[in-house]
């Protein structure tokens, strides 16, 4: 869940247009900003570099262009020269047609020599879709489509780039590329019932992967997931797209409710035949999985229902056998990660919390740990490889506090730790194949992203985005920057946020305060990010409004036990860190006590409907957007994580959530969910309805038919912020 809220942030930065803006008032020197052209206009949005695919030669780098025509480009790391063009839209032309294609996706195969291009892609869940896929051959600038039997799901090149494996319709096929046979090897795939090679909607939503099958670096053998989801409850969602509302099915685990029965199977393809795997006796989830560097050894993670022993098993394929090399246990939970990196000479890399914060270790195939690659009081927050001819490691750390971002190299002894970004603020990278040269993405709290090369000791090669117009843009507007803060709670626990006041506020007055949350287990909206809802934020500061935002416990960056303080009581320590700093703003000069909202999305919707309940005595009113109502009514991998299962935790799911406390509600709030949202069901809105109705309290309520939990589109997006502004406006001013 921790990722839903992302997707929605986007809105206030459309994608970029040169639309021509007839400049608005003035305010504090500058010109007023405008709900519409924050968005609809597309003028506040950051340019980046997006879509890089680092190539096999270590110095260059592919990226789409589609300017005069769609392309994929190969760009010179250091110089930043375009050197090749690997696709060009003109050569995309079918047999059977007179028009080229326009792809969405590429994926190279091992040479970089043919092309998987997708069309026509038809979305399943968030991250899943089926499409159209084209094979096209550089050498001989040919093109042709991969299969004339349907649309196929997560097509994905053998390592030998000799075949494609793909799943159509729940069941794995693989193309033999020469010959053009299609070869099916299982059958009993079936629409919410059996998926062969894919994941269901609960893995791909939180552990975070679509594709389920994997290749042996021989191309010999098919690793793949079998999810039997027969016993999984159904659930039904209507859509209102026609003159009778049709019902859209699917399988979603409630907390507490049955999982599917998930199962590893190796496919060898010379002589087709299909093994079982043992996962072993007691196993709820197998949370990753794939195969070493070795065609015979496969690897997977299993972890029991509670998510606190998370195991990592090699399999032989050779005779099926399995052995245990390493298990980690917590006493709230485990996370599941993708840092496992296997390395030449029988060795691993593996990140743990197990001292405190999350850090890189060292291991060998005997599950032998060889010593900490990282050491210190902050979070590894990404891993970028290992250099294993210079004996380097790369990664990010939230250092030097958990606002900030920086990148490091380290030896793999540990040694020699290195800061290689050379901006403050928060920094992200994507190395070379090689890892001589680094694109280095730089924003801060108060500026947008600036994209820059550097070589691998961190000296700037070359500005590849500095975002000059933008700045100009912002400039006219005169926007205030967010001052960071950070205050002790009730217990005394020092809490981080930032805030944004008025221009040339009036000492004799006292403002509204709208606090912005997420707050969700290892999430973060307090950093030296500048994108998140900032343009819109800009807009009510014009308007006199105080906007704040606080990183509660449970949050991330801060080590696992800030993180896992809230096992099991989840909302309790959150909503009284909230109101706690809800309180502090009130001591604040310039700060009407008497007039603090609280706005959020999926998880902060969640916050926000706790805060004008149980939290009715400091909050004014409350905005909640897609919010979670009761944990019960959540999908089974993330809130377990959490929670336990109600069964087991009845009190925990109950005592916290804002349905039991509806009758608490005192100040104005607004509740808003899209009907087709397959995340967070519209279920729970209509749940906290009912219980708002039978206390007999007045409430503002809006439906967005048929809008997903993101509820994305422009004209959406307007609608929704000018809806939630009024509300503001018409509540605390």
């Amino acid at each position: 869940m921790k990722r839903i809220l992302w997707i929605s942030l986007l809105v206030a930065g459309c994608s970029i247009s040169a639309l021509a803006q007839t400049p608005g008032k003035t305010t504090g020197g500058g010109q007023q900003l405008t709900l519409q052209e924050i968005f609809t206009s597309g003028k506040f949005s950051a340019r980046s570099l997006y879509g890089v695919n680092p190539l096999k030669d270590g110095k260059t780098y592919a990226s789409v262009v589609y300017q005069p025509s769609q392309a994929l480009v190969v760009y010179d790391f250091a110089s930043g020269k375009a050197v090749d063009t690997l696709l060009k839209r003109a050569w995309l032309t079918p047999q059977d047609s007179s028009k080229p294609i326009r792809f969405g996706n590429y994926t190279p195969n091992a040479d970089e020599t043919k092309f998987l291009l997708s069309t026509d892609e038809e979305q399943i869940y968030r991250h899943s879709s089926r499409e159209n896929n084209f094979v096209f051959d550089k050498n001989t600038k040919s093109l042709k489509a991969l299969s004339p039997h349907g649309k196929q799901a997560y097509a994905n090149f053998s390592p030998d780039g000799k075949k494609v494996g793909f799943m159509r319709d729940n069941n794995l096929f693989i193309i033999d590329l020469a010959t053009g046979r299609e070869e099916q090897f299982t059958f009993d795939g079936k629409q919410n019932e059996i998926i062969n090679g894919g994941t269901d909607w609960v893995y791909e939503e939180e552990f975070a992967f679509t594709r389920a099958f994997f290749w042996s670096a021989d191309s010999k053998t098919i690793l793949y997931y079998k999810f039997d989801e027969r016993a999984v409850p159904e659930f039904l969602m209507p859509i209102y797209d026609g003159l009778y509302p049709t019902n859209f099915r699917f399988k979603y685990p409630k907390a507490g409710a049955q999982n599917a029965t998930v199962s590893l199977h190796l496919y060898t393809i010379d002589n087709k035949t299909t093994r079982k795997v043992e996962i072993g006796d007691g196993i709820e989830y197998v949370a990753r999985a794939g195969w070493t560097k070795d065609p015979n050894i496969a690897w997977f993670q299993r972890l029991n229902r509670h998510q606190n022993k998370l195991e990592l098993v090699l399999v032989d394929a050779r005779d099926n056998s399995s052995k245990v090399i390493l298990t980690e246990t917590d006493k709230a939970w485990v996370d599941v990660e993708d840092d496992l990196t296997f390395l030449d000479h029988k060795k691993f890399i593996w990140s743990s919390e197990r001292n405190g914060y999350k850090h890189l270790y060292l291991y060998d195939l005997s599950g032998a740990e060889l010593g900490a690659i990282t050491r210190g009081n902050w979070d590894v927050t990404n891993f970028y490889g290992v250099d294993e001819k210079a004996g380097l490691v790369y990664f990010q750390a939230a250092d030097p506090n958990p606002m900030s971002r920086m990148v490091y190299s380290v030896k793999l002894d540990g040694s020699d730790m290195t800061k290689i970004s050379s901006r403050g603020g928060k920094n992200a990278a994507t190395f070379s194949k090689n890892f001589s040269h680094f694109i280095n993405y730089h924003t801060d709290a108060n500026s947008p992203t600036v994209v820059s090369v550097h070589d691998k000791s961190g000296k700037e090669v070359r500005m590849v985005q500095d975002n000059a117009d933008l700045r100009k843009t912002l400039a006219a507007y005169k926007l205030v920057k967010k001052e960071f803060f950070s205050f002790a709670n009730n217990g005394g626990e020092s809490l981080n946020g930032w805030m944004l006041k008025p221009a040339n506020m009036n000492p004799k007055k006292k403002y509204p305060v709208l606090m912005f949350v997420y707050g969700g287990p290892g999430s973060q909206t307090v950093d030296e990010s500048f994108g998140q809802y900032f343009m819109w934020f800009q807009y009510l500061v014009q308007q006199g409004y105080v906007v704040v935002s606080v990183d509660n416990r449970g949050t991330g960056a801060r080590g696992a036990a800030f993180k896992k303080v809230t096992y099991q009581q989840l909302g309790k320590y959150e909503i009284e860190d909230q109101i706690d700093a809800a309180k502090y703003l009130g001591t604040l000069p310039f700060v009407d006590a008497k007039n603090i909202a609280m706005f959020g999305w999926s998880y902060g919707g969640y916050m926000s409907s706790l805060a004008i309940t149980k939290g009715a005595d400091v909050f004014k009113a409350a905005v909640a957007v897609a919010p979670v109502i009761n944990w019960r009514f959540y999908d089974s991998i993330y809130t377990e994580r959490y929670m336990r299962t109600p069964q087991e935790n009845a009190a925990g799911y109950d005592d916290n959530s804002p349905s039991s406390h509806a009758e608490k509600l005192k100040g104005p709030y607004l509740l808003i969910h899209g009907t087709a949202d397959d995340n967070v069901h519209y279920q729970n809105s209509m749940v906290m309805v009912q219980k708002l109705v039978d206390a007999n309290k007045q409430f503002d309520f809006m439906a967005y038919p048929d809008k997903n939990h993101g509820m994305g589109g422009s004209r959406t997006s307007l609608q929704l912020f000018t809806k939630i502004t009024g509300f503001l406006n018409a509540n605390l001013k």
